[in-house]
């Protein structure tokens, strides 16, 4: 179980806003504090770790960049959305990110509220109002690599590639 504050985001948030191009071939760790500068300066300095995203529809829509990555590095704990492409949800696959399209979320929630969030049973609750949703359900294949870090610690674990190597290659 995921629980963290709420950060609202609206509809139509692309992979620019996320994480601007400038900052995408940055080591991790200095992605994470340029996350949304351009449509929320200072936002990095108040997100803590294990806060949740809260978006409308079509979140991460726009380039294939890597832009969860950088989410996980800033210590989101869950990305819940209306709907979220289907490029950067496999991007937050990839990545380790938690993810979750849940219809009706963005308006069950105010910014500040705080999240639970049931992966396994694609169910967000939220604390303040009580009131339950439920999500799309999340592939097991999907949900096991979303929850064990991502393709790298997999294939690590597989001993397909050498222990230390990251999402960013190094």
């Amino acid at each position: 179980m995921i629980t963290g504050k709420a950060w609202q985001f609206g509809d139509d948030i692309n992979t620019d806003l996320i994480l601007p191009a400038p900052f995408m071939y940055l080591p991790k760790e200095q992605q994470a504090k340029h996350v949304f500068e351009a449509n929320r300066p200072g936002w990095v300095d108040l997100v803590k770790s294990g806060d949740v995203i809260v978006g409308g529809r079509n979140f991460g829509t726009g380039s294939s960049r890597p832009a969860p990555l950088a989410l996980n590095a800033l210590g989101i704990g869950c990305l819940i959305a209306d709907s979220i492409n289907p490029l950067f949800f496999r991007n937050c696959v990839s990545f380790g990110l938690a993810a979750l399209e849940c219809p009706g979320v963005s308006a069950a929630f105010d910014e500040g509220d705080v999240a639970e969030i049931t992966l396994s049973a694609a169910s967000v609750r939220n604390l303040r109002t009580g009131q339950t949703l439920t999500g799309v359900p999340i592939p097991e294949a999907l949900l096991k690599l979303m929850q064990g870090g991502g393709i790298f610690p997999l294939l690590e674990s597989e001993g397909l590639i050498g222990p230390g190597i990251d999402s960013a290659g190094a």
